[in-house]
């Protein structure tokens, strides 16, 4: 049975570690094995998200089976490392909330880890008073949040590595 919780500062190295495996193992087909590489220069662990009480663990009794949340804050995407963080409260009244850093453990996918990560994230964000949620979503991920009602507006690349790596930013009503 899949739970879901907050995540806490003793959960680091854990996300750390299901991110890592995660970016090496369901980018792949998506992505070249340059841009999977690249593509760790602008995803990871955003510690903020943690500190802010808006990043979940989903276990799968004592495994992490997947994390992600969502933010009030600028930032659109990346980690502690990433260039281009802005750390800026948005304003729920005219800007949208952001879903952030979901990652899914490669042994537990098409389980509802993202699903109930999704749900929780935006049910939190309505209830500060959001009315949208938007995300940088990889190639991977894409099909998933478009199932889930999320609206590509644009597609761009990351060029926060060495190669450019292929991202969506996509959208939805809260």
């Amino acid at each position: 049975m899949l739970t879901i919780r907050l995540a806490t500062l003793d959960d680091i190295d854990a996300i750390s570690n299901l991110m890592a495996r995660s970016i090496e193992e369901l980018q792949q087909g998506y992505l070249t094995p340059e841009q999977v590489q690249a593509s760790k220069a602008g995803m990871g662990l955003d510690r903020v998200l943690i500190e802010d009480g808006t990043y979940f663990c989903v276990e799968e009794g004592d495994a992490l089976a997947g994390c992600g949340g969502w933010s009030r804050r600028a930032t659109l995407y990346g980690g502690n490392h990433s260039a281009g963080r802005d750390p800026r409260l948005l304003d729920p009244a005219t800007e949208r909330a952001r879903i952030r850093a979901m990652y899914t453990h490669p042994d537990h996918t098409r389980k509802g880890v993202g699903r109930m990560i999704l749900e929780a994230g935006e049910a939190a964000a309505r209830a500060e008073g959001f009315r949208e949620i938007e995300m940088a979503a990889t190639m991977a991920g894409k099909p998933f949040y478009e199932r889930c009602g999320y609206v590509v507006e644009s597609e761009w690349y990351d060029t926060n590595g060495a190669v450019p790596v292929p991202l969506a930013t996509m959208a939805k009503a809260l």
